[in-house]
């Protein structure tokens, strides 16, 4: 796997199910794994092995999850024999929630609702009603 993360930058991932009450599009992205058209967006971390966030396999947006998927075999994935996943170094990845993160919004939805919540189309009162928080 090329840039690792560190074990002190894996500690700063929240535990599993540390998250669980708050609503998917506020949740933080802490680190961001990819290869080809593949990209794993982690929330959350057993310690160990497990991995918790969304995947988008082979830019298929359609079925994109949030799901678990193990850090060891991400680290096994060798395309070619040689091409291997990459995640983000701290200095280009910040911290952000999964709605800010454009591949997330697309594949889950949020695009329309999203610019019309920042454009003021939906005002102050209405936002909520118009947010699914699942």
């Amino acid at each position: 796997m090329w840039n690792e993360p560190s074990v002190e930058r894996l500690r700063k991932v929240p535990r599993l199910y540390e998250t669980e009450n708050v609503p998917l599009k506020e949740k933080l992205i802490e680190l961001h794994f990819f290869i080809g058209g593949c990209d794993w967006y982690i929330v959350e971390h057993d310690g160990e092995d497990l991995f918790w966030g969304f995947a988008i396999l082979n830019g298929d947006y359609e079925m994109a999850e949030w799901g678990y998927v193990s850090f060891r075999e991400l680290k096994a994935i060798k395309l070619m024999g040689w091409l291997e996943v990459d995640c983000e170094t701290q200095e280009a990845w910040k911290v952000k929630r999964a709605i800010e993160v454009d591949k997330i919004r697309t594949a889950q939805g949020w695009g329309k609702e999203t610019q019309a919540y920042q454009k003021g189309v939906i005002d102050g009162n209405d936002r909520q009603s118009h947010v699914h928080q699942g």
